[in-house]
C-alpha cells in the first residue's frame, strides 16, 4: 500500500470560523502539529498514542497540549481512568482540525497529480473476503475504462481500517465499524454478509470421514486463529460458548494468511477463513492449493461488512468512481 503522508504546507494555519471567530489564533501561534494533536487525541483517548501517532515523544504532545490550551484559554482535554477525553471546546477544535487537514491532503494530491498528468489516485482499505470478491473485480473494470488512474489497497482488520480512514489516510474502506469507535463519525451503506468455512489440508484426517464434521470432532486439534479480538475470532468461539462445547486449546494466533496456510498444509491444523479466500486458495496450482473447505454441520455467518466513508467528507472524483463500481458490484453479486 502507498501512503501519503500530511503535507506540511506552512508553520501556521488560520482556522477562522463562526466558532472561533478572528485570527487570534493565528496571531497567538497555532501550528499544524496542533491540529494533527487534536485529531490524533480524539481518534485514540490517549497522549500516548498520539504522540506515537506524531513520532514525538509523550512529554512533547503533553506540552503542544499545554500551548493549545494557552491558545485557546479554554480547557480542551480531561483524564480519565483509560486516558483522556476532549471537552466539548476540544471536540469542536478537533472537527475543524481534521478537514483542515483533510484539504491539506488532498491539495497535495490534486496538485501532484496535475503535475504528473496522471488520471487521479485512491486510497482504501478492505477486509479480506470483499477484497478479493469486491475490489478485484471493480478494479479490474475501473483500469480498462481509466488506465490512468493510480489504486492504493490495503487489507486489514476492520479495527486498523477504521482508525486509517478518520486519520485520512483512506478515501473509503469495506468493513465494519469497531465497537470502541463512534459510529457517528462515519457514513455507512451496508453491502454484503462475510460466509466463512473451515480449511485443511488435503489429506487431513477428518476429511477421510464420510460425514459432516462437528464442533466436538474439530475441536481438539490445533488451530491457527486470526489474533484475539478480530470479528472472525470472535465468531467461531461464540459458535463454540453457544452449543457448550469448551473451545479449543492450541491455538497459534497469526494476522497472516500467508503463514495461516503455510501452517495448514504442513499440520492437521485447522483455520477459519472467508468462503471466498478458500475457493481462491483451492483453485490455485501452488502448494496453498493443498488446502481444502472442511464439511462441518454448522454455519460461520460473520457480521454484514459496509462501504464505509468519513462523515461530511467528500470523495475525490477517482474514488467516487472505483466507491460506484464496487456498489454496483456488490449488487450484481448479490443479486
Amino acid at each position: 500500500m502507498t501512503i501519503v503522508s500530511e503535507p506540511v504546507l506552512m508553520d501556521h494555519v488560520d482556522i477562522h470560523s463562526d466558532n472561533f471567530g478572528d485570527d487570534s489564533f493565528l496571531r497567538s501561534g497555532l501550528k499544524l502539529n496542533h491540529l494533527r494533536i487534536i485529531v490524533a487525541i480524539e481518534d485514540s483517548g490517549q497522549i500516548s498514542a498520539a504522540a506515537e501517532v506524531l513520532n514525538i515523544s509523550q512529554p512533547a504532545a503533553s506540552r503542544m497540549l499545554s500551548e493549545m490550551e494557552a491558545i485557546t484559554k479554554t480547557s480542551l482535554y480531561e483524564r480519565v481512568a483509560r486516558g483522556v477525553v476532549l471537552t466539548t471546546f476540544g471536540a469542536a477544535l478537533a472537527r475543524r482540525a481534521r478537514k483542515i487537514l483533510l484539504e491539506l491532503r488532498e491539495a497535495s494530491r490534486e496538485i501532484g497529480e496535475l503535475k504528473s498528468g496522471k488520471g487521479g489516485s485512491v486510497f482504501i482499505g478492505a477486509v479480506t473476503a470483499p477484497a478479493m470478491s469486491l475490489v478485484v473485480p471493480a478494479i479490474n473494470r475501473v483500469r480498462k475504462a481509466y488506465p490512468g488512474i493510480e489504486i492504493n489497497i490495503q487489507v486489514e482488520t476492520s479495527n486498523v481500517l477504521a482508525r486509517e480512514l478518520l486519520a485520512a489516510r483512506h478515501d473509503f474502506i469495506i468493513g465494519r465499524i469497531p465497537d470502541d469507535l463512534n459510529p457517528r463519525l462515519f457514513e455507512v451503506k451496508e453491502i454484503g454478509i462475510e460466509r466463512a468455512c473451515l480449511i485443511v489440508r488435503n489429506r487431513h484426517p477428518l476429511l477421510k470421514r464420510k460425514k459432516t464434521s462437528s464442533l466436538s470432532d474439530v475441536r481438539d486439534y490445533d488451530w491457527v486463529f486470526q489474533p484475539p479480538g478480530t470479528l472472525l475470532r470472535r465468531t467461531i468461539e461464540d459458535i463454540f460458548l453457544s452449543r457448550g462445547v469448551a473451545l479449543p486449546e492450541n491455538i497459534v494466533n497469526t494476522s497472516s494468511l500467508l503463514l495461516t496456510c503455510a501452517i495448514v498444509c504442513e499440520t492437521d491444523a485447522i483455520a477459519p477463513v472467508a468462503v471466498d479466500v478458500a475457493h481462491f486458495l483451492a483453485s490455485q496450482g501452488a502448494k496453498a492449493s493443498d488446502v481444502r473447505m472442511l464439511p462441518i454441520d454448522f454455519d460461520i455467518n460473520v457480521k454484514p461488512y459496509s462501504l464505509i466513508t468519513a462523515r461530511e467528507r467528500a470523495l475525490p472524483p477517482s474514488a467516487k468512481l472505483l466507491y460506484d463500481i464496487i456498489l454496483e458490484e456488490s449488487r450484481t453479486q448479490g443479486g
